[in-house]
C-alpha cells in the first residue's frame, strides 16, 4: 500500500519517514515532492489535529492515495502555551525561519527564571484514506527551555529544549534517542499501529 507524506519541510519529511520505516509498516512512503502541482495548504485551524487533517485530506484528494500528515509545535508555559500551532511561523520571518523563531522565543523568555521555563512539544499525526477513513494519534514530550542554543542535531526549537529526565537538548541527541521519546515518535507509533490494523483488514 502506498502512503504520501503531507509535508514540504525536508527535515520533517526525513524524520517522519525514518520513524515510520523503523516501525516496519508494510507500505511504500512517498512525499509531496513526488507529486508536482500538489496543493499548498494553509494551516488555518486552531488545533494541531485540525491542521494535520487539513493537509492530509487535501493530499489524499489530490493524489488518490492515503496521506499521512502531522502538525506539531512547542507550547511554552511562560508564553501561555504559545507559539503552539504558530510554532513554524512565530517570528513571521521568510528567511532563516527556524533561527528567527528560536531567537524570538529566547527573547520573549529572557527574564523568566529557570524554574518557570517549562515547555512541551505536541504532535498530532493523522492518516486520511481515499475512502474518507481518518485516523488520529497524538503525542507530547515534556521539558524545559535553556537560555541559549546547544547542539547541532534536530531542527526548529530542538537546540533549546531539554526533555524531562535528561540533561541534554534534543539537538544533542542522536536521531534514535530523540525518536524514542519525542512527541512525533509517540504520535507516529500510535498511528502506525492504527494503520496496521486497517491494512490487515484489506
Amino acid at each position: 500500500m502506498k502512503f504520501v507524506l503531507a509535508t514540504r519541510n525536508a527535515h520533517k519529511a526525513t524524520e517522519l519517514k525514518r520513524i515510520l520505516e523503523e516501525l516496519d509498516l508494510d507500505c511504500e512512503l512517498l512525499t509531496v515532492a513526488d507529486f508536482p502541482g500538489a496543493p499548498e495548504v494553509e494551516e488555518t485551524e486552531t488545533t494541531f489535529e485540525g491542521n494535520a487533517l487539513l493537509k492530509a485530506r487535501a493530499l489524499a484528494k489530490f493524489t488518490g492515495l492515503a496521506a499521512i500528515a502531522d502538525d506539531s509545535g512547542i507550547c511554552v508555559d511562560a508564553l501561555d502555551g504559545n507559539p503552539g500551532v504558530l510554532s513554524a511561523r512565530w517570528s513571521g520571518a521568510t528567511e532563516n525561519v527556524d533561527q528567527a523563531n528560536l531567537d524570538l522565543v529566547l527573547e520573549q523568555i529572557k527574564d523568566v527564571p529557570t524554574e518557570s521555563r517549562g515547555a512541551k512539544f505536541v504532535c498530532a499525526a493523522v492518516a486520511v484514506f481515499p475512502d474518507g477513513k481518518e485516523l488520529v494519534a497524538t503525542g507530547e514530550m515534556l521539558g524545559s527551555l535553556l537560555n541559549a542554543p546547544t547542539g547541532e542535531n534536530g531542527f526548529g526549537y530542538d537546540p533549546i529544549f531539554v526533555p524531562t529526565g535528561f540533561t541534554k537538548t534534543t539537538a544533542q541527541m542522536t536521531a534514535s534517542e530523540k525518536d524514542a521519546i519525542s512527541h512525533r515518535g509517540k504520535a507516529l507509533n500510535q498511528l502506525a499501529h492504527q494503520i496496521s490494523e486497517v491494512i490487515s483488514k484489506l
